[in-house]
């Protein structure tokens, strides 16, 4: 099934239908903007723009007119579009699949490649009630067009008969706005039934219904997501449907529905031969622990399967073919089969309509494939199918219930009134809701009543007809709701508590506490659906298996139910989901509590693929002994701190959990401040003046701050400050900020980053620190045990225990709060010399990079005494960074065996590490160059100087005297540009740079090296390959060292790069734009208006025709340049006026966007 040309089909065909579908609207009247009042010029005639309509479109028109003044236009629309798309693509199955009562094709021809449906060919003799003269006189006059769309409606009229829940009758209000245009080349309808778009084999499992559907509504879940607010009520369904992959569905069904009946008849465990994912158990007394749990007098007509949010169908279609097995084993005729399945297994619900429509669509078209005279066994007998889409009662008033109830029956009306309250919000609440009023008995027969009883007052009509609508679908997923099953089986919607709207939120704190989080893990709690006994299967986020907030659910889970098996999915188990963040499990638990029952566990997390996880699901399921197949008692889980389901964990890793003391008796973890506006609030150190802040002096104004940042151990990640003036006085007031954790504000402790990856690297957080809650750090109750943790936290052993507490990505204080401790006195004063070293080194790695706040100088400088050429000095230092980096690799190894030993677990780790997990940096040529340059770069515009070390301008009054050896560019501004027009050109001023830092004798050797270390091009000088790393890729290194926060800023003419310069940030004042325009910018185009002139006089003179033909092109390239330099003059004229001033502590984005259009975009 090639999944990508369905989801184009399906995208496609819903802009297509939306459009169609409008456009019918307007042409009886009715926009987005007003509904046109019709023109009555006789109780027969009504006009809308001319057009008479017939009696059936005015009685159309008014019910879509309602239908609108209801929901809206827009949700009208879209209704009728899905509608109209659900009945095609039924269409579209039923004829591939020959299912039509008909027998003939509806959309497109059996014979060749005949464009023309089957149908319009064949109209006269179809089996339909059909308006013979009708039908002829459309042919005869060409109406094709009217011809399909009159053909399509009786159709639908005519399966309505079999399945009135996707084909409704003429009357609907959808008839009228039945699209047209349909048989055109470009239709939908036309790339539907193309065999090289969708072929004709992608119908014959109907699973392609589903994935269709998922398709078609994948633009609007795309929208709901990026908008990033709470749900509304009909956004829930775009927001949290997903297709489940079939070997999933397998995986579910066959463990629950499958073992289910298995275990009560084991004499039917030769149908296990056909379920590739079901595993059997190994535990050696399994049988027998389980036998007092089992009706060995199932009987299979007793079976109730549910799915609670079953959307297209496709875990229910999946229990049909299991069903059909059973039933098959049970000796049932083959014809009555589907019908049982239907009326008397099969059980669903759903807050969307549409996708109720194609699951009752689904599960007809599996009898279809079992029976194919299912559609007449329907027509003479009926059908009742227990699924339905939830209906909900807002609105209702008590005059409404009133007359349900009955005007003289006032005992009934609070009973009736209770039975409506109890659906207010349905929509949102779906199948969570735990119905109270079940009785319908009553309801049933006031039904009846009103049916029986036409009414003539308007009012009262009004309200009958709300009744025949609404009442029996409220009954019907009322009887649906008060069962239990024996089976329940599902993919729940995923709905985090930030998405949710206020309604579901308190609904779920109210009923649902345990599980209040997220809807998936609310849908475990739903026991009131299943039979003690009963087996539950679901697909859903694996985060229920480790977060504190799911540890009630946890607790509940290991207390009054089993884990009977699991398949520990992991990232990547759904195709149409990328990366990390979603991760899933697949189980099935038992509604009973059995004792020292063990569970079954495959882990599948290592798989890089959906079908590598598949692949490896059944090498476990067919062998036992493979390595990530676990067999795990959940009682052990108690022994773990948070009750996670680590069921990998082993019994000598258990232990230490039992041995040991969690962190939390030695350290207060905790979670950081949340200013509420970090654009506001927060700067990288080097956007605002060095003198206010806190690294420079005392200063209250900005404190440094600690976020997280990059993956990093023993020290690191200081890029940060924090508006703190008058002790935070702004952020304190700030709507949203958390204030959290004062007291431990500049508190020395140990920080870690709290969304990782699959490594979790802690680092030493020094004093003066206010942290963020990207932060979240530990603080040590005895300071004397700080570098002992921070070495523990660091090692094999911590990372281990870190897999069974935090594997979701996120390691909160929480978490940290639970690893175990054990303090072995005798090795601290070891642990601790180690550790020192181990800061030390990964300091001096950090300050070696000018992002650093302490860095002095760049390596190169530190390590070149005595040498002149860079050639040397990188091997110098590349010699140094190797013995930084094998000693701190050295020492990691020496405290894991350390902490390997005091945790007894050297059958399990070895202290090993590879280089991947040491975390600072070698020696890299081309990166270290580039820095290089972009130091000389910093010494040009003053913020360093070959005089003195570190930071020497950031903010301030500049003193030039500080700049001896190599002088501070006076006017602040670097040219870049193709020619050297100017003495203090950037590539001039850093040939300078290297004269003056190496010697002279050297230069062009070391330029040699510079140039080639960062590209250059054969036959390309030097000084050639440096104008163009200037003028093409300096910037955008800058850009991503200084994450996009530059403090050297790109002025650019524009494409054609005609002029260039950069500036220090710090160094601008209100004048730069002026000395840009009239000291560099006018200069330029005066040189370029001498070459124009040059290249004329080529072009008109004596000269070769290769000169000539050469000048034309120059001149052609120089004009382009010549006229943005024309448009760029006015722009910055225009600014320069403005006498733009710019305040550092409003950071580089809200100052750098000052210049739009005169600066280069990052």
């Amino acid at each position: 099934m090639n999944k990508s040309a369905l989801k184009k089909f399906a995208t496609e065909a819903r802009k297509e239908l939306l459009e169609r579908v409008e456009l019918q609207a307007r042409k009886i009247g009715i926009t987005a903007d007003s509904i046109q009042k019709a023109n009555v010029e006789s109780s027969d005639a009504v006009f809308i723009d001319g057009r008479q309509l017939s009696d059936l479109e005015r009685r159309q028109r008014n019910k879509l007119v309602t239908r609108i003044n209801e929901i809206g236009f827009d949700r009208v629309i879209e209704e009728t579009a899905y509608t109209w798309f659900n009945r095609f693509i039924a269409l579209r199955f039923m004829e591939v699949n020959d299912y039509l009562p008909t027998k003939v094709r509806v959309l497109s021809s059996s014979h060749g490649d005949s464009a023309e449906p089957d149908m319009m060919k064949e109209a006269l003799s179809l089996d339909l009630e059909l308006d013979k003269e009708y039908v002829y006189d459309l042919k005869m006059n060409n109406k094709t067009d009217e011809l399909f769309k009159y053909l399509i409606k009786m159709h639908c009229n005519d399966l309505n008969r079999y399945m009135p829940f996707m084909f409704e009758t003429l009357e609907d209000y959808k008839e009228i706005l039945f699209p047209e245009g349909l048989l055109g080349t470009d239709s939908f309808v036309r790339q539907l039934t193309d065999k090289e778009v969708i072929p004709e084999d992608n119908w014959e499992k109907i699973e392609v219904i589903g994935w269709l559907y998922q398709y078609y509504i994948a633009d609007e879940k795309d929208r709901v997501f990026k908008a990033k607010a709470k749900y509304k009520a009909e956004e829930i369904p775009y927001a949290t449907q997903l297709f489940t992959p079939d070997w999933i569905v397998q995986y579910m069904v066959q463990n629950s529905l499958g073992r289910y009946w298995t275990e009560a008849h084991p004499e039917h465990e030769d149908l296990i031969m056909n379920w590739e994912f079901f595993i059997k158990h190994q535990q050696e007394d399994f049988q027998e622990k389980i036998a007092p749990y089992i009706n060995k007098e199932l009987n299979v007509e007793d079976i109730k399967c549910f799915d609670p949010a079953m959307g297209s169908g496709h875990i229910l279609v999946y229990m049909f073919d299991i069903l059909y097995e059973i039933y098959s084993k049970c000796g049932y005729m083959e014809r009555e089969i589907p019908r049982l399945i239907i009326e008397k297994n099969l059980y669903g619900l759903d807050i969307d309509d549409r996708a109720y429509q194609l699951a009752s669509f689904s599960v007809v078209m599996k009898a279809l494939q079992y029976n194919r005279r299912f559609l007449r066994s329907i027509e003479r007998d009926g059908l009742t199918m227990n699924l339905a889409s939830i209906q909900e009662t807002n609105g209702w008033s008590d005059e409404a219930i009133t007359f349900i109830a009955g005007q003289d029956n006032a005992e009934q009306f609070n009973t009736t009134k209770a039975f409506f309250d109890q659906y207010k919000n349905a929509k949102t609440f779906g199948s969570l809701i735990k119905i109270t009023e079940t009785d319908t008995a009553f309801l049933q027969n006031r039904l009846k009543e009103i049916k029986e009883n036409p009414v003539t007052d308007i009012f009262q009509e009004e309200k009958r007809q709300q009744s025949l609508e609404l009442l029996p679908l409220l009954i019907k997923q009322t009887k649906i709701m008060r069962q239990q099953y024996d089976v329940v089986v599902m993919n729940p919607p995923y709905m985090g508590s930030g998405n949710m709207n206020n309604e579901l939120s308190d609904f779920l704190k109210k009923n649902y506490p345990d599980s209040k989080s997220d809807l998936f893990a609310s849908f475990m709690e739903v026991d009131h659906y299943l039979k003690e006994n009963g087996l539950y299967s679901a697909i859903n986020q694996h985060s229920w298996m480790f977060l504190t907030s799911y540890e009630k659910l946890r607790q509940n889970i290991i207390d009054f139910k089993v884990i009977d098996t699991m398949l520990h999915l992991g990232p990547r188990a759904f195709e149409e989901i990328g990366g990390e963040v979603v991760q899933s499990t697949t189980f099935v638990l038992r509604n009973s509590k059995i004792k020292d029952i063990k569970g079954t566990y495959i882990r599948l997390i290592d798989g890089k693929t959906a079908l590598d996880k598949k692949v490896r699901a059944i090498e476990a399921v067919q062998d036992s002994a493979t390595p990530f197949r676990y067999l795990f008692n959940q009682e052990e889980f108690r022994k773990i701190p948070g009750n996670p389901i680590a069921y990998w964990v082993s019994n000598n890793f258990i232990s230490v959990f039992e041995k040991g003391t969690t962190l939390n008796e030695i350290a207060d973890c905790c979670t950081g401040m949340q200013t509420g506006n970090n654009d506001l609030y927060m700067r990288n150190w080097f956007e605002v003046s060095y003198q206010q802040t806190s690294i420079s002096t005392q200063s209250n104004k900005w404190k440094k701050y600690n976020c997280g940042g990059e993956s990093r151990k023993w020290y690191g990640n200081h890029n940060n400050v924090v508006l703190w003036e008058n002790d935070g006085e702004q952020i304190k007031a700030e709507k949203g900020s958390v204030i959290r954790n004062e007291s431990y504000y500049f508190r020395k402790g140990i920080t870690w980053k709290r969304i990782g990856s699959s490594d979790f690297y802690l680092r030493y957080l020094p004093p003066d620190f206010i942290f963020d809650q990207s932060g979240d750090s530990m603080f040590l109750k005895e300071e004397k045990y700080l570098k002992y943790i921070l070495a523990y936290v660091n090692t094999k052993v911590a990372l281990k225990s870190f897999e069974i507490i935090a594997p979701t990505l996120n390691l909160t204080a929480g978490n940290m709060n639970k690893l175990p401790i054990i303090i072995d006195n005798e090795q601290i004063e070891r642990i601790d010399e180690l550790v020192d070293q181990n800061i030390d080194i990964s300091k001096r790695d950090w300050d070696s990079f000018e992002i650093s706040w302490d860095y002095k100088k760049h390596p190169f400088i530190g390590v070149s005494e005595n040498v002149s050429r860079v050639n040397d000095v990188f091997k110098r230092w590349k010699n140094y960074t190797a013995g930084l980096f094998n000693k701190l690799k050295k020492n990691e190894e020496e405290i894991n065996r350390i902490f390997i030993e005091i945790y007894s677990l050297q059958e399990e780790l070895t202290p090993d590490i590879v280089d991947e997990d040491v975390t600072i940096r070698k020696a890299h040529l081309e990166r270290d160059i580039k820095s290089f340059i972009s130091y000389a770069i910093g010494c040009s515009f003053g913020r360093y100087s070959l005089d003195e070390e570190g930071l020497i301008y950031a903010g301030g009054e500049f003193n030039a005297s500080r700049y001896q050896t190599f002088t501070a560019d006076e006017d602040n501004i670097l040219p870049i540009l193709a020619g050297a027009y100017f003495e203090d050109d950037i590539v001039t001023r850093f040939v300078d740079f290297v004269r003056v830092t190496f010697s002279d004798e050297t230069l062009e050797e070391n330029l040699d090296f510079i140039t080639d270390a960062i590209g250059r091009k054969t036959n390309e000088t030097a000084r050639e390959a440096l104008r163009r790393y200037f003028l093409n890729d300096f910037y955008k290194d800058h850009v991503q060292v200084y994450k996009k926060r530059p403090i050297y800023w790109l002025f650019t003419s524009g494409k054609e790069k005609a002029f260039n310069c950069l500036i220090y940030m710090h160094r601008y004042d209100k004048t730069t734009l002026s000395r840009i325009r009239t000291d560099y910018l006018h200069e330029v185009q005066v040189r370029m208006d001498a070459e124009k002139k040059d290249l004329l006089e080529i072009i008109e003179g004596d000269f070769t025709t290769k000169e000539i033909s050469n000048a034309k092109r120059e001149l052609k390239g120089l004009d382009k340049k010549i006229d943005e330099l024309k448009a760029y003059d006015e722009l910055l004229h225009h600014m320069a006026d403005m006498q733009i001033e710019i305040d550092l502590d409003d950071g580089v984005k809200v100052n750098y966007e000052k210049f739009k259009g005169l600066v280069a975009k990052i």
